[in-house]
């Protein structure tokens, strides 16, 4: 059992804060600000071209179909298609607000970072058996960039540790001193490991704020391998500080540090499509925009008033904790009032990002837990509809899937039929099989073609942006090095993307018949696995590929379905080259790589220095890091 006085040990003096756990069901209306006429605007030219394209589709879908009368089985097609396009419809007009506003062509007012108070910030860094390097590394860097900005505003360092391994946890402190003790003058850093790991993350962060909340205007809550520069922290500080009713400011935060294909290959569509999607989203969002968990500011006693999560309600009528706490949090603090923002404009933060599709799909599954149980929770009383609407979205983003799988069953059992349509018609000699009526391959490879161009349509706008935007194209390496890693990035996600898809279903049924995820720090180096564990991760997509391969060699299954089968029965040699690590930036090289910001590379260097406590002494390692960051100060290279 461990005391409080050693819990306490590396920590100020307390200052409790009140945190009362809210209560989904009842709700006492207060003044929001009402949402402006720009925004209502966005929101107009988001979902309403949805609803048109989605319609007219569907229109197709009857038309093609309704010969003779729609059957059961060809109403549940129509209904899935326009589930599936509806989404895909918002997507792209989120893209193509974001398209517009890039080039000036939508008007958007300029970011207030004007602070009218000056802020005490604690920077948050929860942490759950990590490797020490990276998130201790990551902190001095942090420290060392606040260190040479001018600002008026306070901060300080708290890690916040639910390390069970004893080993992790002594290698977690041992870094802790030698980074307090090489702090930049001025400097505060805090350890405090709970003794039991009540309530995951948000738990973890609540405990925080109920110790020692009251000693601080703000919180900037990042996660163990985030990554922010001084500017990044003090714009949001300011923005914060500069909007009274803020209750809540995100940042994007761009993937870095990638190194495996399945990570460049996520860093480099971030890059290239991402910022698009991430400017519609923050001009329709509005006030109503969403937290996503790290990488964010919020004022401290706003998310303490009024972001106390309560359980809820699970299968067999056990209370369960919310999983996918921040979109919740984010919904709780609008509707208390605070408005909740969205500045990707907002550059330097930073995140990894899983470094194979096993890694991926891990993580997923314990996301897709936290957003099918918001399915419960958006009907609680009071939220904003746009709140409502983002938990409703991050559920479809899983259930999805399982659309698309259905969708894709149905080909399968359809057949290929006489005219090698991609859905065919049932024969009439069977009275299970109704005769749908003969339509031309035309209309059909039209219809799936209109499908697939909505799909890579927001690709195509960040290709036309990065072309024109003058200087882009270098940063990427070149016309000839770009070329090359757009139709790699479009290559690999077609080749992924039915992976996924079966994954995710198997998500979306373990959260419904509710297995639960396990709580594990996440892996963010290595991702490579034995053939053992690749089979038995990706049995089902193997087996599901080669049933494809024999109906098509049988005749029974469309040709049509070609690339997935393809995917499915390579499954495995698929997720093994994911964790490979690519050398050089040749393919899927991003700007941070190619020419990092200081802020990486004094990660880098940070992260480096701080692997040594595994193998020197504290007191060598504590005269490599002291003449280090002397170095660092100097911008001079440090040898090895």
């Amino acid at each position: 059992m461990i005391e409080l006085a050693t819990i306490e040990a590396h920590m100020p003096t307390p200052a409790p804060l009140a945190m009362p756990q809210q209560d989904l069901q009842r709700h006492t209306p207060v003044y929001a600000e009402p949402t402006s006429w720009r925004t209502l605007g966005c929101r107009v030219a988001v979902f309403v071209p949805a609803v048109i394209t989605t319609s007219l589709l569907l229109s197709a879908f009857v038309e093609w179909l309704s010969g003779g009368g729609l059957t059961a089985l060809e109403m549940l097609l129509i209904g899935l298609v326009g589930l599936t396009f509806a989404w895909i419809s918002l997507y792209v007009s989120s893209a193509t607000l974001g398209f517009l506003a890039h080039f000036k062509l939508l008007h958007r007012n300029p970011v207030a970072l004007q602070p009218q108070t000056e802020l005490s910030t604690a920077l948050l860094m929860p942490i759950y058996a990590e490797d020490p390097a990276m998130v201790f590394g990551n902190a001095a860097a942090m420290a060392h960039d606040l260190a040479t900005q001018k600002t008026a505003h306070q901060f300080e360092f708290y890690f916040l540790s639910d390390t069970r391994d004893q080993a992790i946890a002594d290698q977690e402190l041992r870094a802790f001193e030698l980074l307090r003790t090489h702090l930049p003058k001025g400097m505060s850093a805090w350890y405090r490991r709970r003794p039991h790991n009540i309530d995951k993350k948000s738990g973890n962060i609540a405990d925080w704020l109920t110790r020692w909340g009251a000693r601080h205007d703000a919180m900037l809550v990042l996660d163990a391998d985030s990554l922010m520069s001084a500017s990044a922290m003090i714009a949001l500080t300011n923005a914060l500080a500069a909007d009274p009713n803020a209750g809540l400011i995100q940042s994007q935060p761009a993937l870095y540090a990638g190194q495996s294909l399945f990570g460049r290959m996520q860093q480099f569509a971030g890059d290239t499509y991402g910022f698009l999607l991430a400017k519609g989203l923050s001009l329709w969002t509005g006030k109503e925009s969403n937290f996503w968990g790290h990488n964010a500011i919020m004022r401290t006693r706003a998310f303490a008033d009024c972001a106390g999560l309560p359980k809820i309600r699970g299968l067999r009528s056990r209370t369960s904790l919310i999983l996918s706490h921040d979109i919740v949090e984010a919904a709780l603090l609008r509707r208390a009032g605070w408005s909740v923002r969205f500045l990707p404009e907002i550059k330097g933060s930073f995140e990894e990002a899983p470094p194979s599709l096993i890694d991926f799909c891990l993580r997923d599954r314990r996301w897709c837990m936290g957003n099918m149980q918001h399915l419960r929770v958006m009907w609680a009383r009071g939220l904003h509809w746009v709140s409502r609407f983002h938990m409703l979205n991050g559920a479809m983003g899983y259930l999805l899937s399982p659309v698309w799988f259905a969708l894709l069953t149905i080909w399968i059992l359809l057949g290929r039929g006489e005219d090698a349509n991609p859905i065919s018609y049932f024969s009439a000699q069977n009275p299970l099989y109704p005769h749908w009526p003969q339509q031309s391959m035309v209309n059909s490879f039209w219809l799936l073609l209109f499908m697939y161009a909505m799909l890579i349509t927001p690709k195509v706008m960040g290709l036309i942006t990065t072309a024109i935007t003058p200087g882009a194209i270098s940063k990427f390496g070149g016309v000839s090095r770009f070329a090359l890693s757009f139709l790699s990035e479009l290559v690999t996600s077609v080749l992924y993307a039915p992976l996924l898809m079966i994954q995710q279903t198997i998500a979306v049924a373990r959260a419904l018949v509710g297995v639960q995820a396990k709580w594990e720090p996440q892996q963010r180096k290595s991702g490579r696995y034995s053939s053992v564990t690749l089979l038995k991760f990706h049995a089902l997509e193997t087996v599901l590929g080669m049933s494809l391969a024999v109906g098509m060699g049988l005749g029974i299954v469309s040709l049509w379905l070609l690339p997935i089968m393809v995917s499915l029965i390579c499954a495995v040699p698929l997720s093994a080259i994911s964790g490979l690590r690519l050398h050089g930036h040749a393919i899927m090289g991003t700007p941070g790589e190619l020419a990092p910001s200081e802020i990486i590379k004094s990660a880098t260097l940070w992260r480096t220095l701080f692997e040594d406590l595994h193998q020197n002494t504290p007191s060598t390692t504590a005269r490599a890091v002291r003449r280090s960051a002397a170095k660092i100060a100097l911008k001079q290279p440090v040898s090895s």
